[in-house]
């Protein structure tokens, strides 16, 4: 019985603190142990990398907002990476030669990564910038990104992600998910590097771009984290702002995040030859920050199923201590059978206004935990391509 209960602790203690406790204790390190960072505005040669694989629906929007950037021109090289694409995306770019844009591209589709690698090779940046087809920079996004750059410590910028709320509750839930990163990696940002990046606005020293010899799933993470390694600084900057779509379907959704926890799954596998062991500060963070949330998914079920086991106990007199905490046993045990039951039904119906925003996150936890079980068994299994399969938006 204390068995059972230790274990109902330890998992509830690792979702508490994967959720709330290195967020807030994060925050608190940043208050106490803050850098004070003043940046020189600086205009570095950028190279804005955008791999395009058969987006003919997105590339003409996206060439039109990069071309609109706040940035001298002089300075920018808009180069897409259209590897392998077999609709209209490579007409298209190409009708913007006039305007500057330029294009790799072979008809064999060898991944992101490898096109990325082809791309760089065209490259005339001191900074690269990797975004992608279907989102927007505001105006002034690469003149906020590239501005740490003037610190020669750092290594890496990356910006925020942003959701284009269109009513829907996923869409709510997302944006309100990129907002809780946001605040996390603004933190470690201020206690000495973020850990984590979005691929879609993503800024390095050219210099600092190493191919991977394996076949990458999250080439993002792994540029962080080989830059990390190296000795240099990741910053987040929150005012470099990137906007997308959510995925069409909650379904979609899950398919999109089971493939980037595959990839997380794929890291942690590396952490080797790929954690900044020299740094236990950012090693702590990394752990806390991404390599705890892939195993959430074990404790959810773990606190489940040792919460049954206490409730088939709490009518028993095998100890006057643990009798005196089963009714507080038996209303958790209710609590998550409640919470499932209302992720259930989330998950199938679909409520408008106040409830269904109440339903939804239930929704977003169970089926962003769902993910990462898939993404466990996709790696375990080795079925997950490293080559990106589009999700619907």
């Amino acid at each position: 019985m204390f068995m059972t209960l230790f274990l109902f602790g330890i998992s509830a203690f690792l979702i508490l603190y994967t959720y709330f406790g290195y967020p807030l204790m994060i925050y608190f390190i940043a208050r106490i142990w803050s850098r004070s960072e003043n940046y020189m505005e600086t205009f570095p040669y950028i190279t804005i990398v955008i791999p395009a694989y058969n987006e003919e629906k997105y590339i003409s929007q996206k060439l039109e907002n990069t071309l609109l950037l706040d940035y001298p021109a002089n300075k920018l090289q808009i180069l897409v990476a259209a590897d392998g694409s077999s609709d209209d995306t490579l007409r298209i770019v190409e009708s913007y030669s006039v305007k500057g844009v330029e294009v790799s591209y072979i008809p064999e589709r060898n991944g992101k990564m490898a096109a990325i690698i082809r791309a760089m090779k065209l490259s005339r940046g001191e900074v690269i910038v990797f975004s992608d087809a279907n989102n927007m920079y505001e105006k002034q996004a690469i003149r906020e990104l590239v501005l740490p750059f003037s610190n020669p410590k750092v290594g890496a910028t990356t910006g925020a992600k942003l959701i284009v709320e269109d009513g829907r509750e996923l869409s709510s839930a997302e944006g309100f998910y990129w907002r809780y990163e946001s605040a996390i990696k603004q933190n470690e940002s201020k206690v000495d590097s973020c850990v984590s990046s979005v691929g879609e606005i993503l800024a390095i020293r050219k210099e600092f771009f190493s191919p991977p010899k394996e076949k990458i799933i999250n080439d993002d993470h792994y540029i962080i984290l080989d830059i990390l390694r190296r000795g240099y600084r990741v910053i987040y900057t929150p005012h470099a702002r990137s906007f997308e779509y959510v995925s069409m379907t909650a379904q979609d959704e899950v398919e999109r995040r089971a493939r980037m926890n595959a990839g997380l799954f794929q890291t942690i596998f590396m952490s080797g030859k790929l954690l900044p062991f020299n740094r236990p500060l950012l090693v702590w963070q990394v752990v806390s920050h991404k390599y705890f949330r892939a195993f959430l998914p074990f404790a959810f079920l773990l606190l489940f199923f040792s919460n049954l086991a206490a409730a088939a106990f709490s009518g028993d007199n095998i100890s006057s201590a643990f009798t005196a905490y089963s009714p507080i046993i038996l209303l958790f045990f209710y609590s998550q059978i409640s919470f499932y039951l209302f992720a259930l039904v989330g998950n199938f119906f679909e409520f408008k206004g106040l409830i269904g925003k109440l339903l939804y996150l239930p929704v977003f936890l169970v089926n962003s935990n769902l993910a990462t079980f898939m993404g466990f068994y996709a790696f375990v299994i080795n079925k997950q391509s490293h080559i990106w399969k589009r999700v619907r938006r």
